[in-house]
């Protein structure tokens, strides 16, 4: 253990599902150990970068492909350059010299941790989903410890010293993280009316700042019975979803009522623009929203798919959800993981071939006309949440890296 505090690497990410729940084991590891070193090892592709100097954590790269959806001959060429990637990774670690490395998954995390162990430094994994991806049961084998989110998660040895602690989730940041930068329209709060337009800038400079002036709400806090509805695929973007959701704002007979946040993934980011610009319909839209906690805290019903990440979040707050489970997940885990959710009460399921506008509508103006309905999902989303996930992960690896055992 160094002096001023524990050195601590995180590998992996490339998706949110991965780096989201390793930029909130780092926040709680600061907090727990203020003077604590952690640098992030990936890909080094825009969306990590990006993201990672927004949240203010120093981050380096390996070089490294996937395996999963390449032809054999891709296949054969990722697997050739694996050792390469070792040997960068063994690099890294020598000449930062942690005390333990993580992994959060993802196929950067694999050379990473494996030069760790080599190097006979602590190793720990995280996995988010009920069923393990291939990196992660491979490295199983060779960790010292695994954090597992479902009490149930598969594809693991029993024999194998696993916590199951939960997904940590991202927190809501005021602290320094740059405001959002969103092209397109604004989101409307409330019905419209003149009255209640005026305060439309004030609230929307609120929204993008990240401060908490719930929508749907007066600034006073007096409600205005209508939705504030978040609609997301992930980091990533689902355009499945994003047309079936615009076909459902088409069917509305009142679309304007509804508060609209939509983050769309960067390939559809203009032409949805431009269908709500089409419809004469005000909402928020972007590309990717840094600050998605905060979209969801003032959210009433959201959107999206069912990955292990944002089921977390979503239970975490407490958030009513139409899940729509991303068709080509490994093991249909985010099939799995949903229909977990629905099962609970805290969720409605459609399947990604079978979504249509209708289909949608029809549930939206059911939550809309039984408040009580949605207040009830509610309830049992946040009943499945686990929200020590973060510090308990944390701290179990702060006490690795002192040598006070598992």
């Amino acid at each position: 253990m160094h002096n001023n505090g524990p050195k601590i690497i995180i590998a992996g990410g490339k998706t949110g599902g991965h780096l989201f729940p390793g930029i909130a084991i780092a926040e709680a590891i600061r907090r727990q150990r203020k003077f604590s070193e952690i640098l992030f090892v990936g890909t080094g592709e825009k969306f990590e970068v990006t993201t990672l100097e927004r949240y203010g954590f120093p981050h380096t790269k390996i070089s490294c492909t996937g395996i999963k959806g390449k032809s054999i001959k891709e296949k054969l060429k990722s697997v050739l350059h694996i050792p390469v990637s070792i040997v960068q990774a063994i690099k890294i670690i020598k000449n930062f010299n942690p005390d333990i490395v993580i992994g959060v998954g993802g196929y950067s995390s694999g050379p990473v941790v494996l030069g760790a162990r080599l190097c006979g430094v602590m190793t720990a994994i995280h996995e988010q989903n009920s069923i393990p991806g291939l990196t992660n049961r491979i490295l199983s084998r060779f960790v010292h410890v695994i954090f597992i989110s479902f009490e149930n998660t598969k594809g693991f040895s029993k024999t194998k010293l696993s916590f199951y602690f939960g997904n940590p989730v991202r927190r809501p940041v005021n602290h320094g993280l740059k405001n959002e930068n969103i092209t397109g329209n604004r989101i409307r709060i409330g019905i419209g009316t003149c009255a209640e337009s005026k305060n439309e800038n004030t609230i929307n400079n609120k929204l993008e700042s990240g401060t908490e002036t719930m929508a749907g709400k007066t600034e006073t806090g007096e409600s205005k019975g209508r939705l504030t509805i978040l609609v997301t695929g992930g980091s990533q973007g689902a355009s499945s979803i994003n047309r079936a959701f615009l076909d459902a704002v088409k069917l509305m007979k009142h679309p304007e009522y509804y508060n609209i946040i939509h983050q769309t993934g960067r390939d559809d980011e203009e032409s949805v623009i431009m269908e709500y610009e089409k419809m004469g319909v005000k909402a928020k839209v972007g590309a990717f929203f840094y600050n998605m906690p905060f979209f969801q805290d003032i959210a009433d019903l959201i959107v999206c798919r069912a990955g292990a990440g944002t089921l977390s979040e979503i239970s975490a707050k407490g958030k009513p959800s139409i899940l729509i489970p991303y068709p080509h997940a490994a093991n249909d885990h985010q099939q799995y993981n949903a229909e977990f959710f629905a099962e609970k009460g805290a969720a409605w399921v459609m399947k990604d071939s079978e979504i249509t506008g209708h289909g949608i509508k029809e549930k939206i103006e059911f939550a809309e006309n039984n408040p009580e309905n949605l207040a009830s999902m509610a309830c049992a989303a946040k009943s499945l949440s686990m929200p020590c996930a973060d510090d308990n992960i944390a701290l179990k690896c702060i006490q690795m890296a002192e040598k006070k055992g598992f």
